[in-house]
């Protein structure tokens, strides 16, 4: 993938300033293997940390870590999101990236997985460090968080914190750029409906808000439209789901989906377009139809909705609205002017699924 090395770079900069790399970094081979990665991948990688301060490559010699490197330095944000080479982040982070730059600010980016043990870790690591500001994208923050006490010690620190995508109910006055996942999830039951459908399963994520949030729209379409809700129609999975199903290739999710809450249903809102992919796949391999026997629709307008078998009917917002109104919105706070949260608005991408 071609932004790989962000996420290595990511990993590599939590190691440095965490103390792992005291004075100078393992070679370009040794981190290739550790890693798992191309040469190319460990190059690009390492030009990075030089952009961001944080090494200097000295000829014959190597990748040196620069003195203060571990402490940080003025004019400097972090951004934390779960998955950094994830398909819908590559281009938000360029985006947050292009806004920065301007203001001559550079970006250092993390990776939490989706792990708040980890979420913690880099959490605690920042507050070690002298930035300006953070753009979090908070993990599995449809639960309750374990690092409340982090946000408020980022917040008595005057270290101001914009949300991606969601946040935590806890954090009642916390701004967050998300989409408008109510919105989003009312507007595909009303196309399906308009198609004719009025038996419609829905597949949603447990632990991340957005799937909360993207199931009431989908809730509230079906009551306004007279239908009935059905629970065994509607199928949450998880992070750790979703890695068995995406990483490893377990398909047992989409099994049981399709045999105990699919059943008489004629369509199905997917919560994004990832797991639409997988689910279209896996009805094609069972014999079944889409749009024929299943319509599928799904969010994001991704390249998965261009390169499945059957191009996925998606949502898409303006392309870079989300990452350049973060970053603005950042700014903003960092200037001392009072900023509100903002929601970015869909609009549907009809394609052959449904």
């Amino acid at each position: 993938m071609a932004f790989k090395y962000l996420q290595l770079a990511a990993a590599l900069q939590a190691e440095i300033s965490m103390g792992s790399f005291p004075d100078k970094l393992p070679t370009e081979k040794e981190l290739a293997q550790a890693h798992r990665v191309s040469r190319q991948t460990v190059r690009q990688a390492l030009d990075h940390l030089v952009s961001l301060g944080f090494i200097e490559k000295r000829q014959g010699s190597g990748s040196w870590v620069l003195s203060g490197a571990r402490t940080g330095g003025s004019s400097r944000v972090a951004i934390v999101t779960s998955y950094i080479d994830n398909y819908i982040f590559p281009s938000i982070l360029q985006d947050i990236q292009n806004i920065l730059t301007r203001r001559n600010y550079s970006a250092l980016l993390y990776a939490t997985q989706n792990r708040p043990a980890l979420e913690r870790d880099i959490l605690q690591n920042l507050l070690r460090q002298n930035v300006d500001g953070l753009i979090v994208e908070g993990a599995k923050t449809a639960l309750p968080t374990p690092n409340l006490d982090c946000y408020e010690r980022l917040d008595r620190a005057g270290i101001p914190v914009i949300f991606l995508h969601g946040c935590y109910r806890e954090l009642k006055d916390a701004v967050c750029v998300s989409d408008d996942n109510f919105g989003g999830g009312y507007l595909l039951v009303r196309h399906l409906l308009a198609k004719g459908h009025t038996k419609i399963a829905g597949i949603f994520k447990s632990d991340d808000i957005q799937g909360h949030q993207r199931y009431a729209g989908f809730l509230a379409a079906m009551r306004d439209a007279g239908l009935s809700i059905q629970d065994d129609r509607t199928y949450w999975y998880t992070t750790e789901e979703r890695r068995f199903l995406l990483d490893y290739g377990h398909t047992e999710m989409l099994e049981h989906f399709l045999h105990f809450y699919l059943r008489d249903c004629t369509a199905v809102v997917c919560y994004n377009d990832e797991i639409a992919d997988r689910l279209i796949r896996h009805l094609l391999r069972a014999g079944r139809k889409v749009p024929g026997d299943i319509a599928v629709v799904s969010i994001d307008n991704s390249y998965y909705s261009d390169l499945c078998p059957v191009r996925i009917t998606s949502l898409a917002h303006e392309a870079h609205k989300m990452g350049e109104l973060a970053a603005q919105l950042l700014l903003e706070r960092i200037d001392g002017k009072a900023c509100s949260s903002q929601l970015v608005s869909w609009r549907l991408m009809q394609k052959e699924s449904g």
